[in-house]
């Protein structure tokens, strides 16, 4: 089977197996620490479970990634698997509907397939390199805003020095704070806003790299705070900053963050 088709069986498989657990109390409840070095919630170890059991009849790729099982060898002949099981887990806990299965597929250093669904919404987005981003089989695109007057961006700021956005925050018209990555940057894609910007630090290959894929095939720009290509290792312990946006605003947002 091709990723999109292997993806769709596999996002069916976790939306099914975490769907008693959204906003209940065991959803939220310490089961160890992932990989990444955060402690693993009960939600998260069902998503993954079912996600490895996948892989074993079904070896995309020869290695997995993933948030709570860190390095997994898959057996498959070639390129590597970057998964995040629930993308937005606060929210998955608390019942917010905003959380997501993310998963890209990546051979020789470049990310050549993404795939994104949202769990609470049922929306898929997809995208493959060179060849266009989609939602639901149909082609996207960012929107053509161009003034920040008028512009839309998500904001991942916790435990930050809010100055670094204090003369943007006075120009942009409105700040949202959505709480999933991956979904954030497919939402640039298909035009719903107009930018995100992570200043946390702790942003892992497994939370962005789907979804970088998508907003940049849609025509978005991802970078790093500076303006520069923004590269992610092959692991999760190390994160990183973030400014993705529709292309147009790029070097206006890269300013004000300055």
């Amino acid at each position: 089977m091709d990723f999109l088709t292997c993806c769709n069986e596999l996002a069916d498989t976790v939306a099914e197996a975490i769907q008693p657990l959204v906003g209940t109390p065991e959803a939220g409840e310490r089961t160890g620490m992932g990989a990444d070095g955060t402690p693993t919630q009960r939600i998260d170890q069902v998503a993954e479970s079912c996600i490895l059991a996948y892989l074993e009849d079904h070896p995309m790729a020869r290695t997995l990634i993933s948030e709570e099982a860190g390095r997994v060898d898959l057996g498959g002949t070639s390129g590597t698997l970057f998964v995040d099981p629930v993308d937005g887990t606060y929210n998955a806990v608390t019942g917010i509907p905003f959380y997501a299965l993310s998963v890209a597929y990546a051979e020789d250093g470049l990310i050549r397939n993404a795939y994104v669904r949202d769990l609470a919404g049922g929306e898929t987005f997809s995208a493959e390199r060179g060849g266009k981003a989609f939602l639901d089989g149909k082609p996207i695109t960012v929107s053509a805003t161009t003034a920040l007057e008028k512009s839309a961006l998500s904001l991942y700021g916790r435990k930050f020095d809010p100055g670094r956005v204090l003369n943007l925050g006075q120009k942009v018209r409105r700040w949202r704070l959505l709480g999933a990555s991956a979904l954030e940057l497919c939402y640039i894609g298909c035009g719903r806003i107009d930018g995100f910007i992570d200043l946390r630090g702790t942003l892992r290959v497994t939370d962005a790299a789907a979804g970088m894929l998508v907003c940049t095939e849609a025509g978005g720009k991802v970078s790093d705070l500076d303006g520069k290509p923004l590269v992610f290792p092959d692991e999760v312990t190390i994160g990183k900053c973030m400014v993705a946006t529709n292309g147009i605003m790029h070097r206006k947002i890269i300013e004000y963050l300055r």
